[in-house]
């Protein structure tokens, strides 16, 4: 019986870390593009754009959505900063659905993963759960229920003393804060953004001149390790949950959950379900794609599986920031409109490809269990290719090459000026992007010395 156990925990990591090997190119490359959008991309106060609630709004909503990151949290606390600032609630839910679902870095994992059908469901589907969401809404919630959100929302925030980074809306931190020429104090939420923001204001020229300088470079590495930070977590898990679900989570589990048969009612069953499973599962972001390539091995219709993909926005974790952030009872408004609309997207996805013709076979191809992924083929070249990409990226970022700033931060690394926190140390002086970086730095100095305070100086060697 251990015997049995072990192999089936080995069994469990190959397939979940197989699955990561057979993706990882596409969320390299994702991610890439990704940060190199949200970095030249003019993106003026979304919330001025999205103020009305009307078809042109809705469409903005969907694009920005679409050129923003994946991450379900920070889509969230964007989407709050938006609605504070005036933004339609329709044109915000819609911005939150399209930096979940229209994003590349998905759309790719989803064709690697589970097929060409499955991204045509996704897109397609992505664009039909916002036009669903947007006339439940509509026709749900009147507009002085939108204003009193919004008023309770900043009352609750200003009493609270929450302050918003400038650079991507969510919640500032008192340890990232810079003082401009002006005398305003600006809070940011991580070293990331406050970065991003140093990036913006010292630049000059357009994204041609900006691409070929190293500056350029730097802030396309800087928001490649912000993307990275705010998603690995969640891609880690979904891959290696998946592996787990997939040898151990007997048939006959699946049977039980899953109504068998044919017909509208089994279908509609099937998505409701997917939606449910999503609720629970604590698995959100790009992490439940290949979650659902466990469910649809387990035998779930194709309504139930991009229901599941569709749900990473009402995950519990997830749900408990809206209720943070909105109250209750705005709570349980977004989840049950959610929850009806993809629902009914899964639903409606299924008997269109089905009147198609393309709903995938789930009999044809290899099971998880039966695939080899280590091999010399396409996927290991693209996978080296985007390693080095990805080196590329991380070592521009690290070595500060083109950053802006005199100084290079002996702990993180990161340029920064002598405007922010320093600290003398054996008649040197160093100088930190945030307290945070001082206070590691105080508590045991020697470590980090050997770097030399001033950017492109020498000591001998330096530690990155």
């Amino acid at each position: 019986m251990q015997a049995t156990t072990i192999e089936g925990v080995l069994e469990a990591l190959r397939i979940g870390v197989g699955f990561l090997w057979t993706a990882a190119w596409a969320i390299i490359m994702g991610l890439t593009v990704t940060s190199l959008v949200q970095v030249y991309v003019s993106k003026e106060r979304m919330a001025t754009v999205l103020g009305d609630g009307d078809l042109t709004g809705l469409a903005k909503a969907t694009a920005f959505g679409s050129a923003s990151s994946g991450c379900s949290f920070g889509a969230i606390a964007i989407g709050k900063g938006l609605f504070k600032k005036g933004a339609h609630a329709v044109n915000v839910l819609a911005f939150m659905f399209a930096s979940t679902n229209l994003i590349v870095e998905l759309g790719l994992m989803i064709l690697i993963l589970l097929g060409w059908e499955f991204l045509l469901a996704e897109l397609l589907g992505g664009l039909v759960l916002i036009a669903v969401m947007a006339v439940i809404v509509h026709l749900t919630l009147p507009e002085n229920r939108f204003a009193e959100a919004r008023a309770t929302l900043n009352e609750r925030d200003r009493e609270s003393g929450v302050t918003e980074d400038p650079t991507c809306g969510m919640e500032g931190k008192d340890e990232y804060t810079v003082t401009t020429d002006g005398g305003e104090t600006l809070t940011f939420c991580s070293e990331g953004c406050m970065e991003t923001y140093r990036q913006e204001t010292s630049s000059s020229g357009g994204w041609r001149e900006e691409l070929l300088s190293w500056g350029g470079w730097y802030k396309v590495g800087n928001q490649y390790r912000k993307e990275w930070s705010m998603i690995w977590t969640d891609v880690v898990a979904g891959f290696l949950v998946s592996g787990f679900v997939i040898v151990f989570v007997p048939q006959w589990v699946w049977n039980t959950l899953f109504v068998q048969g044919d017909g509208l009612l089994v279908t509609a069953e099937h998505a409701i379900v997917g939606v449910a499973i999503a609720v629970v599962s604590f698995v959100g972001s790009m992490g439940n794609v290949p979650f659902a390539v466990a469910l649809w091995g387990g035998g779930i219709s194709f309504a139930g599986v991009i229901a599941f993909v569709y749900a990473d926005l009402i995950t519990i974790p997830v749900l408990n920031v809206y209720r943070k952030y909105y109250g209750w009872t705005v709570m349980l408004y977004i989840l049950g409109v959610f929850f009806v609309t993809m629902a009914f997207t899964g639903f409606l996805m299924e008997l269109l490809f089905d009147a198609l013709g393309i709903v995938p076979n789930l009999a044809g191809g290899e099971t998880a269990t039966e695939q080899t992924y280590f091999e010399l083929n396409y996927t290991f070249y693209l996978n080296i290719v985007a390693f080095a990409l990805s080196g590329f990226l991380l070592y521009v970022y690290r070595r500060g090459v083109g950053a802006p700033g005199q100084y290079r931060d002996p702990v993180c690394g990161m340029r920064t000026d002598d405007g922010e926190p320093s600290v003398t140390h054996d008649g040197e002086t160093y100088h930190f992007c945030a307290r945070t970086c001082k206070e590691t730095f105080e508590k045991d100095p020697d470590e980090f010395t050997q770097q030399h305070p001033e950017a492109g100086a020498s000591r001998g060697h330096d530690h990155h």
